[in-house]
């Protein structure tokens, strides 16, 4: 199995986390968006990360990649059957995909992207303008929403924690990191995250492009 792409992406980060934490064995093939490589091409057409190659199959975007290896290997149950909670966690991995990395996204795509990866001059106005308006709703209604269980539904984990926990290393990369002071659940939970091996293998990699 390999999954095209590169762990700086919150996307590609996400699946590589869930296909850990369901005990796949993988490879990670790192692949720009936009590559022309046919290879990539063929699991994405539109050149978008991640794409996933397993054999002859091949399929793109994040939440379909989770949703395919979840329904490969059921155990251990990261999408709840339960309707309740499958709602639920479908529900805050939308939010995180869309919402937080929406918000996250014009953060790091102008402080860091575009001039460290592309060297061209990014937005900073439109940056400073995410962090300061956009965001703080979005990690207040994360630290509200946040039970006392620790996880985002039931009592463990979920693909829902996982979605949510996978942006917050690019907010930290762009200087925008969580305060505990303000969000001390979050702040909590996202050390609890990337403590596990299925983020930590993908941070300890990345820390080579971002140090300190």
């Amino acid at each position: 199995m390999i999954i095209y792409g590169s762990s700086v992406s919150p996307f590609v980060r996400k699946v590589i986390a869930f296909a850990t934490e369901k005990g796949f064995e993988f490879k990670v093939r790192s692949e720009n968006p936009g590559s022309p490589d046919p290879e990539f091409r063929a699991a994405s057409p539109f050149g978008k990360i991640p794409g996933l190659r397993d054999g002859d199959y091949t399929l793109a975007d994040s939440s379909a990649i989770v949703a395919y290896l979840e329904a490969l290997k059921p155990e251990p149950a990261l999408i709840p059957a339960e309707p309740r909670a499958r709602g639920k966690t479908i529900w805050w991995d939308e939010f995180a995909d869309t919402m937080l990395m929406g918000a996250g996204n014009k953060i790091f795509f102008n402080r860091i992207v575009l001039p460290k990866f592309r060297g061209q001059p990014g937005d900073l106005a439109a940056a400073d303008k995410a962090e300061r308006e956009e965001l703080p709703p979005l990690l207040d209604y994360l630290e509200k929403s946040l039970p006392a269980s620790g996880w985002f539904v039931g009592d463990r984990l979920t693909l829902a924690d996982l979605a949510v926990a996978t942006s917050f290393a690019n907010l930290r990369y762009a200087g925008c990191p969580l305060q505990a002071a303000q969000h001390p659940k979050l702040s909590a939970f996202v050390d609890k995250m990337y403590a596990r091996r299925s983020f930590a293998r993908s941070l300890e990699k990345e820390a080579k492009l971002f140090p300190g």
